[in-house]
């Protein structure tokens, strides 16, 4: 008779009674992680604890397949809380939607290098701690970074540096239309931006796609031509089947945000 259980479970049986149990025979096959996890249930277990960092312009699917793998995998990934000094807005948690601090507390956080990247919007400031990521970790996840391109750069930057694991989603090309094209297709197609802030989302997705073409800074380029197909390549790269390479796929668009 084959019995099938997972990892150290037999151990953890001993180690709480005292009573001698003679246990079926284990199965003689080899089973990997990854077939445990199918017969219990269970989720897949990344390779490594890094934070994942995923960036990629406006517009181009990053915030669905970052939530979809947040709801997939619950229990192993969690979001960034960031430190902010804006003030609570109606509905929002303290502690749980942001860390709410004051000018003074954030500038002195930043001279104490307590930030991992940091960034000015709207006349308020936004930050990820080094003390948030390591608290998350204690707790057995993994965290999830949406981050913007200067923040990528100021991660980069750190020393000593900060392990992470660097996923960059691109828009797709066709025969007529270029990354930046397609991506420009798709905000017009929203019909819900004046011309102006599409032109400055426009100025910045040109800056980030000629970024990520910098040898180094990304692990894994996804092109997201179809949002089915990207989740299934960002979690075989989380999950240790996906190399460090950009793969480029032709295909239509076909992109959801």
């Amino acid at each position: 008779m084959c019995f099938l259980q997972p990892p150290l479970l037999r151990h953890s049986i001993l180690r709480k009674t005292s009573i001698a149990i003679r246990f079926p025979r284990p199965c003689s096959r080899n089973l990997s992680t990854g077939s445990f996890a199918k017969v219990f249930n269970m989720s897949p277990i990344p390779p490594t604890t890094n934070p994942i960092i995923i960036s990629g312009p406006s517009g181009v699917g990053k915030g669905t397949l970052y939530s979809r793998l947040l709801a997939n995998h619950p229990s192993l990934f969690t979001t960034s809380i960031s430190h902010t000094t804006r003030a609570p807005r109606p509905g929002e948690q303290r502690d749980v939607d942001y860390y709410y601090v004051s000018m003074e507390e954030f500038e002195a956080m930043i001279a104490a290098g307590d930030f991992v990247e940091h960034a000015k919007f709207g006349g308020n400031r936004y930050g990820t701690s080094r003390k948030m990521i390591e608290q998350k970790r204690g707790e057995g996840k993994i965290v999830v970074l949406d981050i913007e391109m200067e923040g990528v750069k100021q991660i980069h930057a750190l020393t000593p540096p900060f392990p992470a694991r660097y996923v960059f989603i691109s828009p797709p090309s066709t025969a007529d239309l270029s990354p930046y094209q397609v991506l420009e297709k798709r905000l017009r197609g929203r019909g819900t931006e004046k011309e102006e802030s599409i032109q400055k989302r426009l100025e910045q997705a040109k800056l980030e796609l000629e970024y990520s073409k910098t040898e180094g800074v990304h692990d894994k380029i996804i092109v997201n031509d179809d949002l089915k197909v990207a989740y299934k390549e960002l979690e075989d790269y989380i999950f240790g089947k996906g190399g460090k390479a950009a793969d480029e796929k032709e295909a239509g668009v076909s992109v959801q945000d």
